[in-house]
């Protein structure tokens, strides 16, 4: 796995660039403690909006069309972002070079972000017990904080990060390591 995350990357290289460090996000569909609010929220939301296309339906007409948006809105909310989210952390794939942080996502079209290390103002670490973490690289933008989980609007301004990642506290030293030398 390894060295199909290596070969992956390998075409962003710059000439006399070699990979550190490779990785990927946890996969699969996670929760997190914004969803202790969002998940009964979408179970409110799409509920009344069912609710209301019903009553809606009753009096005739094309009048409970104007809620198929919300119901959109609400199971979007409720299952949607789930997947969602989990498919977009399927195609992510991290890089640390002796320069430089990749950074390459993207479900239907692929977007590589290149970050020089030596140009890096703000780094964080948020560890969990088992080692793994997020690796937060530049102020943080308050729209798109994971403990909402809706960080992936489109439209919204991502914060760098190196999301849910194994031994994150070692990759982390890694690049404060690799800062201090250049």
């Amino acid at each position: 796995m390894v060295t199909n995350l290596q070969n992956e990357l390998r075409q962003h290289l710059n000439q006399g660039e070699s990979l550190l460090w490779t990785g990927t996000p946890k996969k699969g569909i996670l929760f997190n403690s914004g969803d202790l609010f969002l998940i009964p929220f979408s179970i409110f939301w799409c509920g009344f909006a069912i609710f209301w296309m019903y009553g809606a339906s009753e009096g005739g007409g094309i009048f409970a069309l104007f809620g198929i948006p919300f119901v959109v809105i609400g199971l979007y909310l409720l299952f949607g972002r789930f997947f969602l989210e989990a498919a977009q952390r399927a195609n992510t794939v991290y890089g640390i070079t002796n320069t430089r942080i990749i950074i390459k996502s993207g479900i239907y079209s692929k977007t590589v972000k290149s970050l020089q290390i030596k140009t890096l103002a703000d780094i964080q670490v948020t560890e969990k017990t088992d080692g793994s973490g997020t690796i937060t690289i530049g102020a943080g933008n308050p729209y798109n904080a994971k403990s909402v989980s809706l960080n992936r609007l489109p439209g919204v301004p991502l914060t760098p990060v190196l999301e849910l990642i194994p031994n994150a506290r070692k990759v982390f030293n890694q690049i404060v390591e690799l800062q201090q030398e250049q």
